[in-house]
């Protein structure tokens, strides 16, 4: 994180922009939609400034620093793993482990689903040892 504090006034406006999902005087945090725009207009050859700035983004607010390094973690992350790297991967856990009594339903819808894809993984074991011997047997004739 940056020591570039954002002021109250400054995080009322960055929370103006539909580009931002949440900001506080420390972070903002950028919706999927933006990064995607983001890395379709650079690969267009626009500068991340540039791109910021047509974003409706006050450029002297975030400062040269946050723009470059959230420039270079989108860039990297989409080279790493596509479009989905840009997604903001704290939608989808907490982060936390669960820490509360699971209920008897609960706990059995758990090993319900844990059961199916056992199953799934054994189906698709003996569909590969199949495979595997119909190889062998074409091989051997």
């Amino acid at each position: 994180m940056t020591k570039n504090l954002f002021s109250k006034q400054q995080q009322a406006q960055l929370k103006l922009n539909p580009n931002v999902k949440t900001v506080s005087a420390k972070a903002i945090t950028y919706t999927d939609e933006f990064k995607e725009f983001f890395i379709d207009e650079y690969d267009k050859g626009k500068y991340p400034s540039e791109i910021f700035l047509e974003a409706g983004f006050d450029i002297e607010a975030l400062g040269p620093t946050r723009i470059r390094r959230a420039s270079t973690r989108w860039r990297t992350a989409y080279k790493e793993h596509g479009l989905t790297g840009l997604e903001d991967a704290r939608k989808h856990t907490s982060g936390r482990p669960l820490e509360r009594e699971l209920s008897l339903e609960e706990k059995y819808a758990r090993l319900e689903a844990k059961m199916k894809l056992l199953e799934a993984e054994n189906e698709l074991l003996k569909k590969l040892d199949q495979l595997e011997r119909q190889m062998m047997r074409k091989k051997s004739k």
